[in-house]
């Protein structure tokens, strides 16, 4: 029984030399860097999030768990929606007390900051650019005799249509 208490004694004895020794060198390396495993689903940036992007998220993994920077960057955003989606909520509280106690203009000025709020996220791309200016069609030439011309309405405001403005090859009933 002795022998074993000695031995446990010089044991620990031991190990805390060596762990003070390795402490005071410097010789300890840690761990190394671990590539990921590739297997990671990111949460989408283009939209507010759902219940299945949460449900299907998925990280890389190393050898101590996950990248501690996807899973930071992952609850950073789920706050930030979650904190969006509360603050939604207020407003459409507020705005349905509005309309429950007949204050209209109060409401209506809440829905306006509600779809205001809401515009960005909704918009595409194609939505936010500004369209074009269609471009100012050119004067119709004067009727030359013997043309065939489609001839408009004597009231109507709209100049004849000209049958030889198709492009080659065209259908002119196609315009």
């Amino acid at each position: 029984m002795q022998f074993l208490l000695v031995l446990a004694v010089a044991l620990t004895v031991g190990l805390i030399v060596f762990g003070i020794t390795v402490l005071v060198t410097g010789d300890d390396p840690g761990l190394a860097p671990v590539e990921p495993d590739g297997r990671a689903l990111p949460l989408p940036s283009d939209r507010p999030l759902s219940e299945p992007d949460l449900t299907e998220l998925r990280f890389d993994t190393v050898l101590r768990g996950y990248r501690m920077g996807q899973v930071d960057s992952a609850l950073r955003r789920a706050a930030y929606d979650i904190g969006y989606k509360d603050e939604l909520i207020r407003v459409l509280r507020a705005e349905v007390d509005a309309l429950r106690a007949g204050r209209l203009p109060e409401a209506e000025v809440l829905r306006r900051a509600r779809e205001a709020a809401a515009a960005p996220i909704q918009a595409t791309p194609a939505q936010s650019a500004p369209a074009p200016a269609p471009a100012q069609p050119a004067p119709p030439a004067p009727p030359q005799p013997g043309s065939t011309e489609l001839a408009a309405d004597a009231g109507s405001d709209q100049p004849a249509a000209d049958a030889s403005a198709t492009a080659p090859g065209q259908d002119p009933t196609a315009q």
